[in-house]
């Protein structure tokens, strides 16, 4: 009795212990820990609203590619998939989805940072396009 209740705890640790994988579906960020980050060569900013939501003001550095353009999907094949993504929309929502499409075509490290209020809100730079 003795040894199965061993086996069984023994199991049961090691069940536990698996080793870790790195991000396997959508990350979400706040406006804060994003304001935190560094951004590099290795990262993009994705602004995925209108050009008209875009132009009446995004994020410094932003690029626009409009999610509801209908071939949001076929703009993103020729992207870098080892790349950091960071999507924004109005509310979180459209950055989700596509960020979901994203994450459905191979892309590994994508965060949705919700909406662009919140983002300018919290003392991210920003500008307008002319």
């Amino acid at each position: 009795m003795k040894i199965l209740a061993l086996s069984l705890i023994a199991a049961f640790l090691l069940s536990c212990t698996s080793p870790q994988q790195g991000p396997t579906a959508v990350q979400h960020m706040s406006a804060a820990a994003f304001k935190e980050q560094k951004l590099s060569e290795s990262t993009v900013l994705l602004d995925v609203r209108t050009a008209e939501e875009f132009a009446s003001g995004h994020l410094t550095g932003a690029q626009n590619v409009d999610f509801r353009s209908g071939d949001f999907a076929q703009q993103f094949k020729s992207w870098d998939k080892h790349k950091v993504y960071y999507l924004y929309c109005a509310s979180g929502n459209r950055s989700g989805k596509a960020a979901e499409l994203m994450h459905a075509a191979g892309f590994k490290h994508i965060y949705n940072i919700g909406g662009y209020a919140a983002l300018k809100e919290a003392g991210l730079p920003t500008g307008q396009q002319e």
